[in-house]
């Protein structure tokens, strides 16, 4: 069994243009979102072969041993063998990763699923309450590394949390967080303000800031985390580590997934393409990836005009056009799933790679289906943000479809906790249909089939009574 390294140097790991017909390569000390050659994005690419890679998956088992030590703890780090762009010296870890796959019948039932073959991978556990931590965690050591002192994102909510709390928390660099006009939810923007991140609001949704955050970045030279940095999507990859972990390192038949800048889809690619070409897991499962119909850029590229990764040659024509057509009708992402309301994901083309990889399928689903399904997994015990019950409404269509069989083993992701959007969850199980309809009338949302609504009872000890035992 191979022994863990001490030490990384430039030439075992390596950015590199993802487009084939370019290749061209940077070393891992450069800050880097694209390629100079053709504007592509880049991947964090290893030489395997320098490497003192494990032969088996449950090599990574002695690290329960050793939790005391952090990089052990860490649900992203105990995996550096299999992320080893940065020296273990250098790490930046808050114990993100810590995570749960739970196995529910409840939510199964409600999907179609055979017992015992629904699971949840829950990552509103992480620190920040949301997946992404796994990926902050390694962009931020890699900004670390290279001596960064301010760091950028923009966002709908979740990587502002992640990254105020990572600067917050470490004292070694400001965060800077761009965030549109009433586009994101307080349960996510008080936890940028509280860690005390620069908060920069601008007139627009998450697709303007996203631009200018790149922009502004770029002129300032402060270090950019959203998910055009490759080194994000290297620690979000370990999410799927975490998920054979949990299934005694058997592979799962589907992973299934929210898409919105599609940074997690186009990571668990990654993952299983590596964790293949390593000889660690002899087959790779399907991947699903499921839109909010009021963000459905990549369900209407990939299912309605056909767009694929086609070995590094998608029609560039398809993905113009549509962008056109996203400018000349003004049309904006309008989701009550805030975390996934983006209409230009910057990860398109490594989606498009990962549904090759992984024989994948998209899917769109509507904000009543989205509230339905969040739910029945609030009723199991797992409260979710809205956009994290993408993918269990996702999972219900494919069913209904038949393209998931109700014998397959199926992993759902629900990539934030509850407590990110409450107003959304109140507002559904609320009794009030005024605040009903103010909250998701305008999404579309006509009725909440699985409301738990509070009784309401006069301040009378019998009438309370009362109240109780007709509702028990």
């Amino acid at each position: 069994m191979a022994a863990a390294p001490t030490t990384t140097s430039t030439r075992v790991a390596y950015q590199q243009c993802i487009m084939p017909g370019c290749g061209a390569s940077y070393g891992v000390e450069e800050v880097r979102t694209s390629c100079d050659a053709c504007g592509a994005l880049l991947d964090v690419r290893y030489d395997w072969d320098a490497l003192p890679v494990p032969d088996s998956l449950k090599w990574f088992e002695q690290k329960w041993s050793r939790r005391n030590e952090p990089l052990a703890k860490s649900g992203v780090w105990r995996f550096h063998e299999l992320l080893p762009f940065a020296p273990p010296e250098k790490v930046v870890t808050i114990g993100e990763g810590q995570t749960p796959l739970i196995q529910t019948d409840g939510v199964g039932d409600y999907i179609g699923m055979g017992r015992g073959n629904l699971f949840l991978e829950y990552e509103g556990m992480n620190p920040s309450g949301s997946f992404k931590d796994n990926g902050m965690t390694a962009a931020f050591t890699h900004a670390h590394t290279v001596g960064a002192r301010r760091a950028a994102c923009a966002s709908t909510g979740n990587t502002s949390a992640s990254l105020a709390l990572y600067c917050c928390s470490s004292k070694l660099m400001q965060a800077v967080i761009f965030i549109g006009s009433g586009k994101i939810s307080y349960g996510k923007l008080s936890q940028a303000l509280d860690y005390g991140a620069l908060t920069v609001q601008i007139a627009g949704d998450f697709d303007d800031a996203m631009q200018r955050v790149q922009q502004v970045s770029k002129q300032l030279g402060i270090y950019l985390v959203n998910s055009v940095n490759p080194f994000r999507l290297e620690g979000q990859k370990t999410i799927m580590l975490r998920v054979l972990e949990s299934l005694n390192w058997e592979v799962p038949d589907w992973i299934v997934v929210p898409g919105g800048n599609l940074g997690n889809s186009s990571s668990f690619g990654k993952a299983f393409y590596e964790l293949k070409q390593l000889g660690l897991i002899d087959r790779v499962p399907r991947l699903a990836v499921i839109n909010a119909a009021g963000a459905n850029t990549l369900h209407q590229l990939y299912e309605k005009r056909g767009l694929r990764w086609n070995g590094g040659q998608p029609d560039q024509k398809i993905i113009d056009g549509y962008a056109a057509e996203l400018d000349s009708g003004g049309k904006r992402a309008d989701t009550i799933a805030s975390a996934i309301e983006i209409n230009r994901p910057v990860n398109l083309e490594k989606c498009l790679r990962a549904l090759e990889w992984m024989d994948g399928v998209v899917r769109e689903v509507t904000d009543q289906e989205i509230l339905d399904a969040k739910a029945q997994v609030g009723a199991s015990g797992m409260g979710c943000e809205p956009a994290s019950a993408a993918s269990v409404a996702g999972a219900k269509q494919l069913r209904e479809e038949g393209v998931i069989d109700p014998d397959a083993r199926v992993v759902c992701i629900l990539t934030g906790h509850q407590l990110k959007d409450p107003t959304a969850t109140v507002a559904y199980h609320t009794a009030d249909q005024e605040e009903f309809n103010r909250v998701l009338g305008s999404r579309g949302v006509s009725r909440a089939e699985f409301a738990n609504r509070a009784v309401q009872v006069e301040n009378d000890l019998d009438e309370i009574v009362r109240a109780i035992q007709l509702n028990s």
